[in-house]
């Protein structure tokens, strides 16, 4: 029975369909209370007072709390793995105390019955701060960020091969700058959570779209005293993640700790404006890097210096993003010498985390205009070069000698070159480019390009599954991992569905519930698919087994002539050939002398090696010469997933990130002024691409190189779209202007694109 392959329809939809999901927004309890965060309204300044009495005194208000009120409660921890030593003295506590370090940080908090009520209370609670300067450019001179803390806390490098033989002995030395703006997730649900102190139970529960929940219990637990089984996680629907909703915010523990002093439920729902400003950011960074190469292109070695601008504090993901972009900067290419340094930069504005393709979209945008920029002083074609110095199958297993994670950098499987021309043929490269150089020649600005990139996904070390099967023949599958719109549900049931036989959605999968499985990673990292997907197989395995072995008895046939085909057991699948029974029958039969309910298996996948896949992404463009306007003709994403169990399910993925690529390559920014103060706070100000200016998007979803990392050949399919869109998009333009490599900054804006426009053409 093949379920594994097809584009089933989604098994999430019919709840959010019709109404009936459960978000942050919709959970309530009795006699609950209602908080408000009070934010910073300085960039950098000394907490002289903070007033509360008229904010006390207004009906409805319970308690407000500022920094000395919850002075006990330690700074949240960095996760573990995610850490440089040197930014532990960099966390944030969960109310400013004595200092303030960005616009947006929490100073207090209003608990009051209503939530206008609180919106009130917080309007009139006031902070006199005394300013002191802030730091805001990612470039700045070093300097004290705090007492005893550096602007630059921390510098680390990843490195291998010999990398100053290597621009020794080059033809070539190509060298450039490049920067990527400061961007925000903005999903569509803004962050919020319900504490309750269960007093039955003696213990506190946490309703929100967490997508760790295991980890941020165990961080909650750690922080508020707790033991372990004092607290549970309770994960609902969610409304977009993005890498947002991977952390543990100070408004989380706030609300977490309210309900637990004051034996209450509290409820916490952000604004737009508040989560623009205190939400993570993410991507700014800047890099200095030059390539030494032969005279054909080949790249003999890379050397990198990058900036990352981690904003005023270290948040639970630490030295995530820098790391992954120095290890993943390479991307697709043999490059025999790298050395990269990443210098991590505190500044006055809001702390900085993961967003959808962390690390990968800067870096993709870095090495694709530097291949542009190699094509263009070697006068040499930019697909050639990147053909030059593609990674072949006949070197496959790939591993560059440095860890992320841990983990070594090993492309476990591909055929780089294979994909890449099945993207061109797709597109009809050859005929296109002709297109494009008749347009030029006409007068119009017109481009295509053509770029490459390595995704990383499948991350372990580990994920739980019980799969579990009541006397009716009902599967349940529980899992520790957590739902952000990807389609957990339907790809884990597929997978569990075609090892026993049985239809998908007849399958329930519950997720993000600390108090039925013990452990989970959660959904992250691009891992579900691979980590999840191959343990639910693997206790479904033991389900089936369990089935087969009691058909066997009953039906008086060994176990290696069965099979089940649509819940049915017999011999070969062919119910209708001889005897036969449902596997709700056989399941019947199982529990009739246990005492239990439910048939129930666990089991754990384990893995110390992440996936790699390849992917190519093709942009046409045209540039208006008196707007500075960029119009995106037509874009296309390949993505070699190596196994797609619901290839629509990838299409999605693919098409979504491909617009959040759009919108950071043209749109997207968070500006600051010099103050510190943020100057992206509405969707006025900070742009996204809307259905105007995204074309349809074309994916072509390769299985050409199934993963030998684990039993089901699976990769991940989470973050591609967006991984290489602003290197796609950058390179597109490069060629309408006829100047690869010129695009130095992401997004190009038209006031940044009217700059190069001006200058004259080399």
């Amino acid at each position: 029975m093949t379920v594994i392959g097809e584009s089933v329809p989604r098994l999430e939809d019919r709840a959010l369909l019709t109404g009936t999901g459960r978000f942050a927004g919709d959970q309530n309890f009795e006699g609950q209370l209602h908080m408000r965060v009070v934010r910073a309204t300085v960039a950098h300044g000394r907490i002289l007072s903070i007033t509360t009495e008229d904010a006390a005194a207004m009906p409805g208000v319970f308690a407000i709390w500022t920094g000395a009120d919850v002075a006990d409660v330690p700074p949240i921890n960095l996760r573990p793995g995610s850490a440089l030593q040197d930014l532990e003295k960099c966390r944030q506590h969960i109310l400013a105390q004595e200092i303030v370090r960005y616009v947006g940080e929490p100073l207090a908090v209003v608990f009051a019955d209503d939530p206008y009520r609180a919106e009130d209370g917080a309007d009139l609670v006031w902070a006199e701060i005394e300013e002191l300067p802030p730091v805001v450019g990612l470039m700045d001179a070093l300097g004290e960020f705090a007492p005893g803390i550096s602007t630059e806390p921390a510098v680390f490098e990843k490195s291998y091969g010999d990398v100053d033989a290597a621009f020794a002995g080059a033809a070539h030395v190509i060298e450039c700058e490049l920067s990527v703006g400061r961007h925000a997730g903005v999903p569509l649900e803004t962050r919020g959570a319900l504490a309750v102190w269960n007093e039955a139970e003696d213990r506190l529960e946490f309703h929100a779209a967490a997508k760790i929940p295991h980890t941020n219990r165990i961080a909650l637990a750690d922080l508020l005293g707790l033991e372990l089984e004092q607290l549970h996680l309770f994960e609902g629907h969610v409304g977009g993640g993005f890498g947002v909703r991977g952390e543990l915010y100070p408004d989380e523990v706030l609300v977490n700790l309210a309900a637990m002093r004051f034996r209450r439920p509290v409820k916490w729902i952000e604004d737009r404006m508040e989560h623009l400003i205190a939400a993570n950011h993410s991507r700014e960074q800047t890099h200095r890097i030059r390539a030494a190469t032969d005279a054909e292109g080949l790249i003999l070695g890379l050397d990198d210096a990058f900036w990352f601008n981690q904003g005023a504090y270290a948040r639970t993901h630490g030295a995530t993003v820098p790391l992954v972009s120095a290890t993943m900067l390479p991307g697709p290419y043999k490059i025999p010498a790298y050395r990269t340094t990443g210098h991590i930069r505190l500044t006055n504005v809001t702390p900085a985390g993961t967003y959808r393709g962390p690390g990968r979209f800067e870096t993709t945008f870095v090495r694709e205009q530097l291949m542009d920029r190699i094509a263009a002083e070697l006068k040499l074609d930019p697909l050639a070069v990147r053909r030059t110095n593609l990674i072949t199958s006949d070197e496959m297993p790939y591993e560059r000698p440095f860890e992320i994670g841990g983990k070594p950098i090993f492309y476990d499987s591909g055929d780089y070159p294979k994909s890449l021309a099945r993207l061109l043929d797709h597109v009809g490269y050859d005929a296109l480019q002709v297109e494009m150089v008749a347009r030029r020649a006409a007068g119009e600005m017109a481009g295509a390009a053509v770029i490459c990139f390595v995704e990383r996904g499948g991350d372990g070390p580990f994920d739980d599954v019980r799969v579990e099967m009541d006397a009716g023949g009902t599967v349940e599958i529980i899992t520790g991992v957590a739902s952000v719109g990807q389609g957990v549900e339907t790809v884990i049931a597929q997978i569990c569905a075609e090892t026993l036989g049985m239809d998908y959605a007849g399958i329930t999968v519950t997720h993000g519930q600390t108090d039925r499985i013990a452990r989970g990673q959660g959904a992250r990292a691009s891992r579900v698919t691979v980590m999840t997907g191959n343990a639910t197989h693997k206790a479904a395995m033991g389900v089936r087994a369990m089935l087969l072995a009691k058909a066997a008895e009953l039906l008086q046939s060994p176990v290696k002539t069965l099979d089940i085909v649509d819940g049915v057991i017999g011999v070969g699948g062919r119910s209708g050939d001889g005897p036969s029974l449902t596997i709700a029958e056989a399941a019947a039969e199982i529990l009739r002398h246990r005492d239990a309910s439910r048939i129930a298996v666990e089991e754990t996948f384990e893995n110390d090696r992440a996936t790699y896949s390849f992917g190519a992404q093709l942009a046409a463009v045209t540039v208006d010469p008196l707007t500075a306007g960029v119009t995106v003709e037509r874009f296309v994403v390949a993505y070699d997933i190596g196994r797609a169990v619901n290839p629509m399910l990838v299409e999605g993925q693919l098409v979504g990130g491909a617009v959040q690529g759009i919108g950071g390559a043209l749109f997207e920014e968070f500006l600051y002024d010099e103050n510190g103060q943020p100057l992206s706070v509405t969707f006025a100000d900070y742009l996204m691409p809307t259905a105007a200016e995204v074309p349809d998007v074309e994916c072509l979803v390769l299985e050409e190189s199934p993963s030998t990392t684990n039993p089901l050949a699976l990769k991940s399919g989470g973050d591609p779209g967006v991984t290489g869109a602003g290197a796609a998009i950058a390179a597109a333009i490069g060629a309408a202007l006829g100047q690869p490599g010129a695009i130095t900054r992401l997004p190009v804006s038209p006031l940044r694109l009217r700059e190069i426009l001006r200058k004259p053409s080399p």
